[in-house]
């Protein structure tokens, strides 16, 4: 079997969908049912999700449909009950590997998804898994015992118990240590707009130089203001091509704004203009892979792990404990927060204020005044 990704010759409701994820058989053609669900899963459930998601969503089904090719199975092999299926047997094997639950239960979700849209379509008779009822971990917490109980929700038996993770972020001597080691500019400041703005890696690498200015003519602003800076996806790319407005701090505006007048002049001479703002040593727009190298290479130096995704629960949790030690300034912090990162709920952001929560007052007071010293806010 083989994966690949499509061309702009791969055509659904008349619109090519180049990037679509091919999981083909050894005659090289799509293998069922897996392209079938593929299609509804990502371009006809609804609402198509976003392309940007689309390989991931290919590669973990792939990871199944390899296991069953490697072990001689079908996906609607026979069993004597759910708990002898196939799925049960690539949940085990995940497991053996000593996979993180997580890591399985993301695939495993998809693989139960499977199965439940070929079980509405009479393409198998019964689930290879049961359903038991659970209560969230969250709704446990946040909701009286009596709501909590009716809040229960069915979930399949395959998926395996793990304990909410914890919002991996840098510690306000790591930040600074890692922003010390970049000596590119347009690094750092791919850097900044993760940590400083909370912009997730593609937006940062896409972010346009439209949207920068030189804020000292602004007489409606000064050294302490945080500048709002509205996302288009007809700019830029924006996960789910959803809009957002974002908040640029006053001394990160000078400092890309510098950047166009000096190094990104340089880096571009004699080539062609881009619309990305931050441009690489050959003048290229950062790609996700150059963008890894990137923090791959500065991890190597530093000696500790860090990521993108680490920049944005960092800023997520800074912009939260300030907005929490100021309520003078009338902003709900949660809801703030959530509009600046570009979540849909508000759960997804409850997940900084619980990590908040884990720490001690006095530990989250010193997390706080580092980062305003590192970031001058």
């Amino acid at each position: 079997m083989r994966f690949v990704l499509s061309s702009d010759r791969f055509v659904f409701a008349e619109q090519p969908r180049p990037g679509f994820p091919l999981i083909l058989d050894a005659r090289m053609e799509p293998a069922e049912p897996f392209h079938s669900y593929l299609i509804w899963r990502l371009l006809d459930a609804g609402a198509a999700l976003d392309s940007k998601t689309w390989e991931s969503y290919g590669r973990a089904l792939w990871d199944f449909a390899k296991f069953l090719d490697a072990n001689g199975l079908t996906w609607n092999q026979p069993f004597s009950s759910p708990g002898h299926g196939v799925v049960v047997r690539y949940r085990d094997w995940q497991i053996s590997l000593r996979l993180d639950a997580g890591t399985i239960n993301q695939r495993m979700r998809l693989v139960v998804g499977l199965y439940e849209w070929a079980a509405r379509k009479k393409q198998i008779r019964s689930l290879p898994f049961h359903y038991r009822e659970v209560t969230p971990r969250s709704t446990r917490r946040y909701a009286s015992n009596r709501n909590a109980a009716h809040l229960a929700i069915s979930r399949p038996n395959v998926l395996l118990a793990e304990w909410e993770k914890e919002p991996a972020f840098l510690l306000a001597n790591q930040v600074k240590q890692a922003r010390r080691e970049i000596r590119s500019t347009s690094q750092r400041l791919l850097f900044d707009l993760m940590a400083r703005v909370g912009l997730r890696s593609v937006e940062a690498r896409t972010f346009p130089i439209k949207y920068v200015f030189d804020p000292r003519i602004k007489k409606d602003l000064n050294d302490s203001s945080m500048i709002f800076v509205n996302l288009s996806p007809n700019d830029m790319d924006i996960k789910f091509d959803k809009p957002r407005s974002v908040a640029v701090p006053f001394s990160l505006m000078e400092d890309l704004w510098a950047y166009t007048r000096f190094e990104r002049n340089r880096l571009l001479a004699g080539r062609t203009e881009r619309r990305e703002l931050l441009i690489t040593v050959n003048g290229n727009p950062f790609s996700k892979t150059s963008a890894g190298k990137v923090f791959s290479y500065l991890a190597e130096r530093i000696g500790f792990k860090i990521t993108p995704l680490m920049l944005r629960h960092t800023y997520a949790i800074h912009t939260l404990l300030v907005l929490r030690a100021n309520p003078n300034l009338g902003i709900e912090p949660l809801m703030w927060l959530r509009d600046r990162l570009g979540h849909s709920h508000v759960e997804t952001t409850m997940t900084y204020l619980r990590q908040i929560e884990r720490l001690m007052g006095a530990e989250a007071e010193q997390l706080m005044s580092e980062f305003d010293r590192i970031y001058g806010i």
